[in-house]
């Protein structure tokens, strides 16, 4: 159970689309819009954990044209959020737009991205410590990784809420939106690879 939580800490805690649009929905919109945004995250990735333990993710994955499909419609979506953050003036501002991210983007945002059904996977399919019961097992799973899940969500709405409050010079802002754009990047390549 521990090398359970462990993973979920290395697995959900480094860098990915859920966390990095989290820190962008804190830092340009704040942390009332950013917690509604991590909730929908919340619940996407549930919802996502159970298309992966149900097995209709590796049916429908199993599908090449619609993983392709979904590849490529998430590699879009993240290429686009890169592109936003590495073109941003001199204010930090992971992702524009006139109205702030809510619930339901975040939990739009979780089935089409690539991380969470990687991560979901690794976790729910290795790690048996309740091999006489698969049910508990999976609701104990459920339980601790939402015990880590939040916490982790919570801590990258708060780096981008108090870059927000940052008075930052032009040149600190490029970096930081250039190495947030780059590990947008590095994640759609991982994604893109992994398929071939």
């Amino acid at each position: 159970m521990l090398e359970f939580a462990a993973a979920i800490v290395f697995l959900m805690g480094t860098p990915g689309p859920g966390v990095l649009s989290a820190a962008g929905v804190g830092s340009a919109y704040g942390a009332r819009a950013g917690g509604a945004y991590v909730a929908g995250l919340f619940v996407g990735n549930y919802l996502v954990v159970g298309l992966v333990v149900s097995g209709i993710a590796a049916l429908a994955l199993a599908l090449p044209w619609l993983r392709m499909l979904l590849l490529w419609g998430s590699v879009s979506y993240l290429l686009y959020l890169a592109a936003k953050i590495a073109l941003a003036g001199s204010r930090i501002a992971f992702i524009h737009r006139e109205s702030p991210p809510g619930f339901w983007n975040g939990v739009v945002f979780q089935p089409i991205n690539p991380k969470a059904y990687a991560v979901n996977t690794a976790l729910f399919s290795g790690f048996a410590f309740m091999p006489q019961a698969p049910a508990t097992e999976v609701l104990v799973k459920a339980l601790i990784m939402a015990a880590i899940w939040i916490p982790i969500h919570i801590a990258w709405l708060f780096l981008g809420v108090t870059l927000r409050r940052l008075d930052l010079s032009e040149t600190a802002n490029r970096a930081i939106n250039f190495v947030m754009a780059f590990a947008m990047v590095a994640v759609v390549a991982i994604a893109i690879t992994a398929q071939f």
